[in-house]
């Protein structure tokens, strides 16, 4: 007699991004598949499933459920009960419980699937030319999201009645639209105010249209114009900074730009980002990129189209567009129609809007290849508001990050969610923006902060918002948020190395650091060693004039006789600068390599000025090209003076640029080699702004690996100031 097999029922749940991307549809083919019985739903917490049946069958759903779920999910964790069967019959798909504490991460904005995209595309299709069509692999996500869970009445899409086809999509299980809240069609969904035709002709005349994409307004014009990026350089009041472009094809990426298969796996991917990409010197055929597209950045920002509206209109002018944000300068991005009518009226030609909300903003995000993977620079749209998985249980803390380049962030249990790039603060818009950014990530969660971290720097807005909060304030050191942070996303412990190179941050004693090396166990940041501090001649004016950081250190190398008046702008500075830095008067002392890099790109006749923050920095990278080279300056311990001598000497000698940039980037990381070796810790963390520069951190991270060094970089938030919230949540959470 054949014995009865086994019986098993599980009890799963799944926390991370694992709502809106066809999660359940996938289970409940796969267990109907299996013979299963059981349940699945949504919660405030996840995914919570029951699976009943043979022990092999429950055994096969588990290790299928890895392997093949949806590649869009991002799961934290995966906890298993096993319980005692109860003879489930049949398997479905349940209501949504909300009863939990909110603790599922919102999915971000997914780029159009190829489904969609062939849909879209296709004659004979019901969504033949719709420019919002999606699915549950594609589409908006936060930038929609009201509440959780994530269901279609806690979105944007709850004013638009699904018609009796879409509903059919939306309940049936079996169906790639199964529970896709945007779900739509031209009969049911949103729809455009003009035409994308009339679209292209304001690009091909010269024109300049803002368009409501994903997660706000874009300013696009002709990339290939000059002329026309010219104007919308004035209009938007962006004199230098480089525009992103927008390619219709990879193909055309290929003609303009050196594309490596990591870089077109990211341009390709869900999250769609801008991608800093090395130019080529002219295109294989057809126009070329402007030069005032990129300007003085020895990068191109590509992107490929990632919305419906984006691919139809890129197949109506199949041409390269800048597609920058819909804004002036350093102000929010516009998301309502009315608002950005008023705001963009003077910069835009046309308006391409739509009658779908926008919930909340959400710029382009950026990233590069570094150190052969993924290295955030900017992240909003297609990665907030992932949460970031910590290794110990946080206090419920409210992270406001620092002054430039802000993002918030909210740390629950194990998880730190950050919001999306919000700017620099020094506008009462962004100002406005920020406040609304920790309302929404608080309410999506209901989320009550017992405390709130915040910049040690006392002038900084989002330090001001803190001690105004009324809510208990723990102050953390820039840098050493900074360290935390990367250290948190790569789960290093303790002991380690931490690196903070960057242009300012508030220390401990009172002076502007930036060049930091803290030796980091039981809980402690020991500062070992740091740049030989100089002063900073017109104070935060230096920050744009690197030549008065490099006159600075002229003055403490040489003596202020030997400065030729030819080295200032105008005769009346020489006296009045030298006077700032022998009595340190409106001149602060700085530790800054972000300011060191300034003074070398201003000596080395790179760059004086800087017109938005690290110009210098990335002119003088850009210097160094193809040339590779082991030769370095001197820097001993920290010590600037040997290597400006250095620097001034090859200058008089007419020593190559290319070199100059290389030597002195070579020197930094033989200090750094030579600092890790004298602490003598295995693990060392890189992070700060400075290390978004390729070459420093690549050859840094060369350097130690070869010397039997373990090398920590960032890969999930940016080494600039768009990530020290999270480590604020951190060291805020254990205190």
């Amino acid at each position: 007699m054949t014995a009865a097999p086994l019986v098993e029922r599980l009890h799963i749940t799944l926390t991370g991004a694992v709502q809106g991307v066809g999660f359940r549809p996938f289970i409940y083919r796969l267990s109907t598949e299996l013979a299963l019985s059981g349940w699945v739903a949504n919660s405030s917490f996840g995914l919570a499933v029951e699976v009943e049946g043979a022990a092999e069958d429950v055994a096969c759903f588990l290790h299928r459920l890895d392997r093949e779920r949806p590649s869009p999910a991002v799961v934290l964790t995966r906890d298993v009960t096993r319980v005692d069967p109860i003879g489930l019959r049949g398997f479905e798909i349940r209501h949504s419980d909300d009863s939990l504490e909110k603790t599922a991460a919102v999915l971000p904005d997914l780029a159009t699937c190829p489904e969609c995209l062939s849909e879209i595309l296709d004659p004979s299709n019901r969504r033949f030319g719709y420019p919002f069509t999606n699915c549950t692999l594609c589409g908006p996500r936060y930038s929609i999201v009201l509440d959780i869970p994530y269901d279609r009445p806690n979105t944007t899409m709850r004013a638009f009645a699904l018609c009796a086809d879409c509903l059919r999509e939306y309940t049936d299980p079996a169906d790639r639209r199964f529970h896709a809240q945007p779900n739509a069609c031209p009969k049911c969904g949103p729809s455009l105010a003009s035409s994308i035709e009339e679209t292209a002709h304001t690009l091909a005349s010269g024109g300049i249209v803002a368009l409501k994409g994903t997660g706000g307004f874009q300013l696009l014009c002709d990339a290939c114009d000059p002329a026309a990026v010219a104007r919308l350089r004035e209009r938007k009041h962006r004199d230098e900074k480089p525009l992103a472009v927008m390619m219709p094809s990879i193909d055309a990426v290929r003609r303009h730009c050196r594309v490596s298969a990591g870089e077109e796996a990211l341009l390709r991917s869900p999250a769609a980002p801008i991608v800093l990409l090395d130019p080529l010197a002219g295109p294989c055929m057809g126009k070329a990129i402007a030069a005032n597209v990129a300007a003085s950045s020895p990068y191109m920002g590509v992107m490929l189209p990632y919305s419906p509206l984006h691919h139809l209109l890129m197949r109506a002018y199949p041409s390269p567009v800048v597609a920058t944000s819909g804004n002036h300068s350093e102000e929010p991005i516009a998301i309502d129609n009315e608002e950005a009518i008023e705001r963009l009226a003077g910069m835009a030609d046309r308006f391409l809007m739509h009658n779908r909300p926008i919930a909340r903003p959400c710029d382009d995000s950026v990233v590069r290849v570094a150190r052969g993977g993924e290295y955030p620079i900017r992240r909003a749209r297609g990665y907030a508001p992932l949460s970031v998985a910590i290794a110990d249980e946080s206090a419920p803390v409210l992270a406001v990050g620092g002054h430039l380049k802000n993002t918030v962030a909210i740390a629950v249990g194990k998880q730190v969610f950050l919001s999306q790039h919000i700017g620099d603060l020094d506008t009462a818009e962004t100002r406005r923006a920020f406040q609304s950014a920790i309302a929404d990530l608080c309410r999506l969660y209901e989320f009550e902060p017992e405390l709130v971290a915040c910049d040690l720097h006392p002038d900084y807005a989002s330090a001001a918002w803190a001690r105004d909060s009324g809510l208990p304030v723990i102050e953390v050191q820039h840098h050493h948020a900074h360290v935390a942070a990367c250290a948190a996303e790569n789960g290093v412990r303790e002991p380690y190395l931490g690196v903070a190179w960057d242009g300012a941050g508030y220390g401990l004693d009172g002076v502007i650091w930036g060049s930091e090396f803290f030796l980091v166990r039981d809980a402690r940041f020991e500062r070992v060693a740091h740049l030989r501090p100089f002063h900073l001649p017109g104070g935060e004016t230096a920050v744009r004039e690197g030549w008065r950081a490099a006159a600075s250190l002229l003055c403490e190398t040489f003596g202020p006789e030997r400065i030729p008046d030819s080295f200032f702008p105008a005769a009346p500075h020489r006296a009045v600068l030298l006077r700032m830095i022998e009595r340190g008067v409106n001149a602060p002392l700085t530790t800054s390599m972000g300011r060191l890099f300034d003074a070398v790109a201003s000596l080395a006749g790179v760059a004086g000025r800087s017109r938005f923050e690290g110009q210098a920095a990335m002119a003088l990278e850009r210097e160094i090209g193809s040339l590779r080279t082991a030769d370095a300056y001197p820097l001993p311990h920290g010590d600037w003076s040997p290597l400006i001598e250095a620097v001034v000497d090859g200058v008089r000698r007419g020593l190559d640029r290319a070199l100059i940039a290389a030597r002195f980037h070579n020197a930094l990381v033989e200090w750094l080699l030579r600092v890790a070796g004298e602490v003598g810790v295995e693990r060392v963390v890189l992070s700060g702004g400075v290390f978004q520069n390729r070459y420093l951190l690549e050859r840094a991270a060369s350097v130690l690996e070869s010397n039997k060094f373990v090398v920590h970089s960032h890969r999930r938030v940016p080494s600039n100031d768009g990530g020290i919230a999270l480590g604020q949540a951190v060291l805020a959470g254990r205190r």
